[in-house]
């Protein structure tokens, strides 16, 4: 009897502690990141991980792995951490989640963060490295379209209202070029071009050409706006030659109009004075009579 006592004494303490920590379930922590989550490429960012206050560890998750540990400070006089990104890179552009351990336990994972390297233009990327492009047009369209200078080059297609992302990568020495993003307003109405944004891509280590691959002249949209504007100045020209002669023409109608009416004002005035002439000659044989 006493020993059916402790066995049922130590299943019912073993259950009372396993509700306990079935009970204990800490919230899910905050994630953000400071100063935006689309980071020019070498600038440094900063996560924050916010846990409850009893929380004596964090841990940042990069694409499901661990990325670092921290602690809060001693005294804990706050409840959140900082994981500062010295530079930001393409290996550092990703998903980001944060957990906290309070006691043995920890906390489920936060929400995700998606942190994005930005590329300035005419910048100079590695072999490797991940580059997007984000195309924005002024008023709402249906698809994007990003194009790479060359008349061989098909255009890469997106769907979004204002703006749209086109990620390239990892990126070769192949993907070198100028690139131009186009608004689709129906299948056969596109925008005018964005202005060029050239792509410059470093090579393995023996490779120190940054320089296109393609002739900057054999970029369709080169070609199309030197002809244009060739063109334009055309057609200007001819604009001015045509309004010219239209003054001309019209100068001389405005004279040959005063010539017309001077030579009837002569003519009237002639046709005046033979009638007061005749009317003279004829009182004269009048009174003769």
């Amino acid at each position: 009897m006493p020993s059916t006592l402790a066995v049922l004494l130590v299943l019912e303490l073993g259950l009372s502690q396993r509700s306990s920590t079935q009970k204990q379930i800490l919230s899910k922590p905050a994630i953000w990141v400071r100063p935006s989550f689309m980071i020019p490429k070498g600038r440094p960012a900063a996560i924050g991980c916010r846990g409850a206050g009893e929380a004596v560890e964090y841990q940042l998750l990069f694409e499901g792995g661990l990325f670092a540990l921290e602690r809060p400070k001693s005294p804990p006089v706050k409840n959140w951490v900082k994981f500062p990104i010295p530079a930001m890179t393409s290996h550092t552009a990703g998903q980001y989640r944060c957990s906290y351990r309070s006691g043995e336990l920890w906390s489920e994972l936060s929400d995700p963060l998606e942190l994005v390297v930005t590329v300035e233009p005419r910048s100079e990327v590695t072999s490797g490295e991940n580059v997007t492009f984000r195309c924005q047009l002024a008023t709402a369209t249906s698809t994007f379209f990003l194009l790479k200078g060359g008349r061989s080059s098909r255009p890469q297609l997106r769907y979004g209202n204002l703006r749209a992302e086109f990620h390239l990568g990892p990126v070769t020495p192949v993907h070198r070029g100028t690139y131009r993003c186009f608004g689709s307003y129906n299948n056969h109405a596109w925008s005018f071009p964005s202005k060029p944004v050239k792509l410059l891509v470093k090579g393995d280590a023996g490779d120190t050409t940054f320089a296109p691959t393609e002739h900057t002249s054999s970029d369709y949209w080169d070609s199309y706006e030197s002809t244009t504007g060739a063109q334009s100045q055309k057609d200007h020209f001819l604009w001015n030659h045509v309004v010219q002669n239209l003054i001309r023409l019209g100068l001389a109608v405005l004279v040959l109009v005063v010539l017309v009416g001077l030579l009837l004002e002569d003519w009237l005035h002639r046709r005046k004075s033979r009638e007061r002439a005749n009317r003279v000659s004829r009182r004269g044989c009048g009174r003769r009579l």
